[in-house]
């Protein structure tokens, strides 16, 4: 097994029990990244983030450095911090709002002083109570501590940080739906063209919108260099990442581990991760990236953590979730469960997933409830090509945003790689694994 002493960047500080706290922030060299990166100019920051080639952690993979590139000139920007964490099984960034919000908190300040925003946002899902309450308090004392607000540290630089509860809507994780909500308008995702947020975004004006785990790694990035960073990982995966590790496990939890130098294998049965499929079964599958994302089987465990590793043999390591699911798993009940959350949170604006989204949770419901035809194979994978055209991945999108063909994901993969078992739903009446 390969487990690098890479060192950990965002969750260092997480051995204290109070590390939330102002206090054990500054014991632990809080704040000094930002000291730094207001002794520097903006672009220089901005270089550094750029030479670290840090991948946005949210989910799409684009480099932070040039997103930021991408900005439309204008004297009224604004910055955004996507923490409406709502994937299932996805539980990263939930941890480092509870456990170090001043990180994140100081991730944002450099990122506002490289982009010379003076109003920033962080929206945080709803249901992330003590989340909320952790990140307003470090707001409050980040405010006393003069790490924001007007002439913070004594530099000239003054920005407004406003943090923002979201209202429980899966679809406001897609950057455009979560500017609506901001607004206080529902969470419909806008048309791209022309509704780029470095173009227009949030009150029309030019937006960025990072992650809350990229906004994590500034304040380690700035102290230590662009190019400490992109020493780790390998190529396009640079740096450690977060990553969800939940199912059938032994040890179920969030782990910070080095890009692209270990593997799925390592991650679920190293003694000091995942420990191996729990009661000693066997791996069937495995989801690598949120379950809005193709699944693996055993034969792919061996693949590193890297995003182009991934990408290549046709998956995605998404919001860096991955699930377990071992020889007892019933596949059918798997895939209509994912099938049924897309049905519940779809928005509603685009037909296909509107529309198509409850059509294949309800043939999947058949199936698994033991009333299902044969020909309801045919007809779910034709409902699929419908809303995600050649059922290939990354998917052709139909909709405006790519919830609606993320769905047939869990669904071609089941019925790839386990169509015996649906054949058995049907035949037999009921589920195998009952």
């Amino acid at each position: 097994m390969t487990i690098t002493d890479a060192p950990k960047i965002v969750t260092a500080r997480l051995e204290h029990d109070d590390s939330h706290t102002l206090e054990c922030y500054l014991a632990t060299g809080g704040y000094d990244g930002l000291r730094k990166a207001l002794t520097m100019t903006p672009e220089a920051v901005a270089h550094e983030v750029d030479a670290a080639s840090l991948l946005g952690r949210g989910g799409a993979g684009f480099p932070a450095g040039r997103k930021w590139a991408m900005l439309r000139k204008n004297p009224v920007t604004y910055l955004v911090v996507n923490g409406d964490e709502s994937e299932p099984a996805t539980f990263k960034d939930h941890l480092l709002v509870e456990r170090d919000p001043h990180q994140l908190i100081e991730g944002v300040l450099i990122a506002a002083y490289a982009l010379q925003v003076t109003r920033a946002f962080i929206f945080i899902r709803g249901e992330f109570a003590l989340g909320l309450e952790r990140v307003q308090s470090a707001l409050n004392d980040a405010y006393a501590h003069g790490a924001v607000g007007s002439d913070i540290f004594g530099s000239g630089f003054s920005i407004d940080l406003v943090v923002h509860p979201g209202a429980g809507a899966y679809i406001c994780g897609e950057e455009t739906a979560l500017l609506e909500s901001l607004e206080g308008k529902r969470g419909f995702p806008r048309i791209k063209p022309p509704y780029f947020p470095a173009a227009i975004g949030l009150y029309g004006e030019p937006t960025v919108v990072n992650n809350v785990e990229t906004m994590s790694n500034l304040p380690w990035i700035v102290l230590n260099g662009g190019d400490a960073f992109a020493a780790l990982g390998v190529g396009r995966s640079a740096g450690t990442r977060l990553f969800a590790l939940a199912g059938h496990v032994n040890r179920p939890g969030v782990y910070e581990l080095e890009m692209a130098k270990t593997t799925f294998g390592d991650l679920i049965n190293a003694p000091i991760l995942g420990g191996g499929i729990r009661h000693g079964r066997e791996l069937k599958a495995f989801i690598p990236g949120g379950v809005s994302a193709p699944w693996f089987g055993p034969d792919q465990i061996d693949l590193p953590l890297g995003q182009d590793e991934v990408a290549a043999a046709g998956s995605m390591l998404g919001s860096g979730s991955v699930v377990a699911m071992d020889d007892q798993t019933c596949a059918v009940r798997a895939a209509w469960r994912i099938t049924k959350f897309f049905a519940r949170e779809s928005c509603g604006q685009c037909t296909p997933c509107r529309e198509g989204s409850g059509w294949l949770e309800r043939i999947m419901a058949r199936i698994e409830r033991g009333h299902g035809r044969r020909v309801d194979l045919d007809l779910l994978l034709d409902a699929c090509d419908n809303i995600a055209p050649g059922l290939t991945w990354p998917p052709q999108q139909t909709t405006i945003c790519v919830l609606g063909p993320s769905i047939p994901s869990s669904i071609g993969s089941a019925i790839a790689m386990f169509r015996d078992e649906f054949l058995v739903h049907i035949k037999d009446g009921g589920c195998p694994f009952a």
